[in-house]
């Protein structure tokens, strides 16, 4: 174990430190220019798209509707990496690593457009609906197959496991801190809760989603607002000390500017997800009437996760002392901040919320997994074992050390990104023009339809082939 350990830490130093975030900077700031700061410009029409996804979310008869698919990204995007990992980011990196956590997500935004429209134009329709996602575009889209298939592997293993025993960790270590539950018991109902959904299908996923996702979100930052208007006189000090701390002018815990960036940026990432290509999967299920109108979707999502749910735990931690207190990490880092807002109950109130944004999580995790075995092979024995797979790292990360189960976390996300990356650098210039076809569409005064015909050259395409546009 130790030796594996090792290895890890080395690779992830490699890829982090060296290639990842610059990867990130340079393809999310070319990504923002080629679409002319679209996440800024058109946040407007996000928002009413999602509210017409929502409002159209049990009229579809095939695949699900745009407000289904956005519940089962953000219940992925929206787990531990919100709580758990800003804490984890603020005690390692400082306060300065939230300030990198935004400055991640304002650039990052424009490649979660960019995967997730690709996404809608390559997916595929089966017996359930929709599917799709980077393999898919990679195999359709670069006509590069096996790429699809090494991306299909990873993400399989990192979100369907290895980032699900990350989202069990952090639920049992919450509940055993607040209601001193033996940890191996709380993974065995874990196990048992998490086949329930799994095992009924994308129907019963998005469900769950759509139903834990609001609570989730909307509860924990009606929390925080909470706590910020009562420590209103305290938020001009905090935002300084973020702004100070991220460019090394304050040393505070976790060391000068270089280690906050490092902090911010990787559990930025692991948070918001954006340019992964794990959004995308969830992108290509929505049943609507142009690609552009879930990308817009999914790129809102970026910013509802870290500029509003993460900015929630930085500023729950730094209006307390807790963060300051040696050797106090993670989701304890959480209690223990809340509890000297709202006092000793503060540690359960955490446990439930951990629980309904981790387990949220696993099952958005688990979908990805599922439509990327679908794309290596379509066959119910190998679905049948990795739903077996999943229920069992839901049980081992319960009871595992918290370390080693983020640092596989990191190792793999860090090698989905840079697949994925590759892949929509060389296909961007098809969403650009996707874009630029909706957008022609907007100045006419029309409710944007897409058409394969309406992009000159665009191949392998199986899902816009109806004249009438009739994805809606």
């Amino acid at each position: 174990m130790e030796f594996l350990q090792k290895i890890v830490t080395i690779s992830n130093d490699i890829l982090w430190s060296y290639i990842l975030i610059a990867a990130l900077i340079l393809v999310g700031t070319f990504f923002t220019l080629k679409t002319r700061f679209l996440q800024f410009k058109m946040v407007g029409e996000m928002v009413r798209l999602l509210g017409e996804g929502a409002g159209d979310a049990t009229k579809k008869e095939k695949g699900v509707s745009s407000f289904g698919a956005f519940c089962i990204s953000t219940a992925s995007r929206v787990g531990t990496g919100n709580l758990a990992g800003v804490a984890i980011a603020i005690a390692a990196g400082g306060p300065g690593a939230v300030f990198w956590m935004w400055l991640i997500a304002l650039i990052g935004s424009a490649s979660a457009f960019i995967e997730a429209t690709l996404a809608q134009i390559y997916k595929i329709e089966d017996k359930t609906g929709f599917r799709g996602g980077p393999a898919y575009y990679m195999e359709k889209g670069l006509n590069k197959r096996w790429m699809g298939v090494l991306f299909a592997v990873l993400i399989t293993i990192s979100f369907g496991l290895v980032f699900n025993s990350v989202q069990a960790n952090t639920i049992s270590l919450a509940l055993e801190n607040a209601y001193d539950i033996n940890r191996f018991v709380l993974g065995l109902i874990l196990a048992a809760l998490t086949g329930f959904i799994i095992f009924g299908g994308i129907r019963r996923v998005v469900k769950a989603t759509e139903f834990m996702v609001p609570i989730m979100a909307g509860g924990y930052v009606l929390l925080a607002i909470y706590i910020m208007i009562t420590h209103v006189t305290e938020l001009p000090a905090a935002f300084l000390l973020i702004f100070k701390s991220a460019f090394g002018i304050t040393q505070v815990a976790g060391g000068g500017m270089g280690a906050a960036v490092m902090m911010g940026i990787k559990r930025g990432l692991f948070s918001n997800e954006a340019g992964m290509g794990s959004a995308p999967n969830a992108a290509a299920a929505a049943d609507v009437s142009h690609p552009v109108k879930q990308g817009l979707i999914q790129a809102l999502g970026v910013f509802v996760d870290t500029l509003l749910i993460c900015s929630a735990t930085a500023f729950i931690v730094l209006l307390s002392d807790a963060y300051s207190t040696e050797g106090l990490t993670g989701i304890e880092l959480v209690q223990a901040s809340l509890s000297t807002h709202i006092g000793s109950w503060a540690g359960g109130f955490a446990a439930v919320a951990v629980f309904l944004l981790a387990f949220s999580s696993v099952i958005g995790n688990y979908y990805y997994g599922e439509t990327n075995i679908e794309f290596i092979k379509n066959s119910r024995g190998w679905l049948f074992i990795y739903r077996l797979a999943v229920i069992g790292m839901v049980l081992f990360g319960s009871v595992a050390k918290v370390g080693i189960v983020w640092d596989l976390a990191d190792l793999f996300m860090a090698l989905m990104a840079l697949t994925n990356l590759a892949a929509i650098v060389m296909l961007g210039k098809v969403a650009i023009m996707v874009l630029q076809d909706y957008l022609g569409q907007k100045k006419l005064g029309k409710d944007p339809q897409f058409h394969v015909t309406n992009i000159k050259g665009l191949n392998h395409v199986e899902c816009w082939g109806d004249p009438e546009g009739s994805r809606q």
